[in-house]
């Protein structure tokens, strides 16, 4: 049994001995000893999705827990670097200051912009530079991280072609898109074709994410809120039937709507 770090440690370097002392391969939990990189990434990318709600629901002391369970994540990933001889969380915190440093020459070093769009300008400029640097085939889109949810990684990918002007010129020219592959996915649908379907519906899914970035709007942010009201508006007809004295299964579609729509305009009126 290990002994837990002390508590009038800085509470940084305290967690992170606390995950020394977890992945002890001695005395430490059988669970944190046997997790890699892989088996945990599903985690950190869980824990910054409950981040992102944390916020969207103004919960500031959940916001607080969330982060911390997030930052458990990054010490995580960085003690298993360090016991490979990689990196330690030392040198994660070196990178990322270093590199906030030279993104921000206007703030850390004598140089000014104009105004924010020149500023916005020379932050692309330089997250360009680091891209040609790290980058093995040269492409524009190589750095955009696969493991992104793909709504966001096809926001991304368009904005990053959009750069060298490979986009629409307007928003109705997209929507003629979304209208195009909308069209082509209900053929396939009638033909009977569902592996060309589930194509032409990436495809829809793929224009919406270019639609969203043309609005100036988050696709997961967006999907994020319709999942929220989906949520509270079906919650309303669970509760108008249990004060009937039945369930939605004891209920039909029809009445079900009827419900839908009452759930709708309770929430026009607040």
């Amino acid at each position: 049994m290990s002994t837990p770090p002390a508590a009038d440690q800085h509470p940084l370097f305290r967690l992170i001995a606390i995950m020394e002392a977890l992945r002890d391969p001695e005395g430490g939990c059988p669970w944190d000893i046997e997790q890699t990189f892989a088996t945990i990434a599903p985690y950190t990318v869980e824990e910054a999705y409950e981040v992102a709600d944390a916020i969207e629901r103004g919960d500031l002391n959940d916001l607080k827990e969330e982060l911390g369970d997030l930052l458990l994540q990054v010490v995580f990933h960085a003690r298993i670097a360090e016991e490979m001889g990689a990196f330690d969380f030392s040198a994660v915190a070196s990178a990322i200051n270093e590199k906030m440093i030279r993104r921000h020459p206007h703030v850390f070093a004598d140089h000014s912009h104009a105004d924010l769009s020149a500023q916005t300008q020379g932050w692309e400029e330089i997250k360009a530079e680091e891209r040609a640097a790290k980058s093995s085939s040269g492409s524009l889109l190589d750095d955009v991280p696969i493991g992104l949810p793909a709504l966001t990684r096809a926001a991304k990918l368009t904005k990053r072609a959009a750069r060298v002007g490979f986009d629409w010129p307007n928003v109705g020219q997209v929507l003629d898109k979304l209208r195009e592959e909308v069209a082509e996915l209900e053929a396939e649908i009638d033909a009977g074709d569902a592996a060309k379907a589930r194509e032409e519906l990436g495809d829809v899914l793929f224009v919406c994410a270019n639609l969203a970035r043309k609005l100036e709007v988050e696709p997961e942010d967006a999907l994020r809120a319709t999942n929220a009201k989906f949520v509270r508006r079906f919650k309303y007809i669970e509760q108008q039937l249990a004060v009937l004295g039945r369930t939605p299964e004891q209920s039909d579609l029809a009445e079900m709507d009827a419900l839908w729509d009452r759930a709708k305009v309770a929430e026009s009126a607040d």
